[in-house]
């Protein structure tokens, strides 16, 4: 934390992933607070009732394709409202240090000099492992645990070391890849992991409608055309998906396929 005893202060706030009863109880005494919140659109209308009613309340959120604000733009605008003396939120779906550019927008206060503090939150993958049945981790079957993201580069390729994600006795859960599912899974198996290794698409975890749909690498992207997946979903790759049968014992909303 930084402080030059001129301006309020910026709290980056992980929401978790979904469920209000997530939010973790630091994050919530600090909403209780807010001046000016800066939220994306992955925040829960439930955990926004948090919120003071007088609080000034700033849509920043990103959508495939759909930037409300460029990402220099908030680190601005976060600037501008801790100088002005305000107590500054900045609420972020799932985890801010975890693929939501909350490293980015520290910098950017840091810069400037502007005090703030970083509340973490439960990020997605922990969220809808758990909510689905799948551990992330199990001393028989995965050794070590990746997160990567599945966002297209610019030059239209998913720039990932293929080699390293391929390996077996691992779990590996990329964010943001349901547009580029097809190209993902081709690799991994190009690189070596096994077609039929189990594999997971979780949409909107620890929510009301939340659905897993289970298979295989190779099936996955036919599973996700025909059951519709949509963002925000995340792929959840490994052996430890096979034990979702054995620990899920009671979940109506979810669509398991073999």
């Amino acid at each position: 934390m930084r402080d030059n005893g001129l301006s309020g202060k910026v709290t980056l706030i992980g929401a978790g992933p979904g469920d209000p009863d997530l939010l973790t109880l630091k994050a919530y005494r600090a909403l209780q607070s807010a001046e000016v919140v800066l939220y994306d659109h992955l925040v829960s209308q439930e955990i926004m009732k948090f919120l003071p009613h007088n609080a000034e309340l700033i849509y920043v959120g990103k959508e495939s394709s759909r930037h409300s604000m460029p990402q220099e733009e908030i680190g601005k605008t976060l600037v501008a409202m801790a100088k002005s003396g305000r107590n500054v939120i900045r609420l972020k779906g799932g985890d801010g240090y975890i693929f939501g550019r909350g490293g980015e927008e520290a910098q950017a206060l840091a810069l400037a000099n502007i005090a703030f503090t970083v509340i973490p939150g439960i990020t997605s993958a922990q969220g809808a492992a758990a909510s689905v049945g799948i551990p992330l981790t199990h001393r028989d079957y995965s050794r070590a645990l990746i997160f990567a993201t599945g966002h297209l580069r610019e030059n239209k390729q998913v720039d990932l070391d293929w080699d390293t994600l391929a390996r077996p006795n691992q779990t590996l859960v990329i964010y943001m890849g349901i547009g580029t599912l097809p190209m993902i899974c081709k690799q991994l198996i190009a690189h070596g992991l096994a077609p039929n290794t189990p594999a997971a698409l979780i949409e909107r975890a620890t929510t009301q409608a939340e659905r897993c749909v289970v298979g295989s690498v190779q099936s996955l992207p036919d599973l996700a055309i025909e059951q519709a997946i949509k963002p925000p979903a995340l792929i959840v790759i490994g052996e430890v998906v096979g034990l979702r049968e054995t620990l899920m014992h009671h979940q109506p909303e979810t669509i398991a396929i073999a």
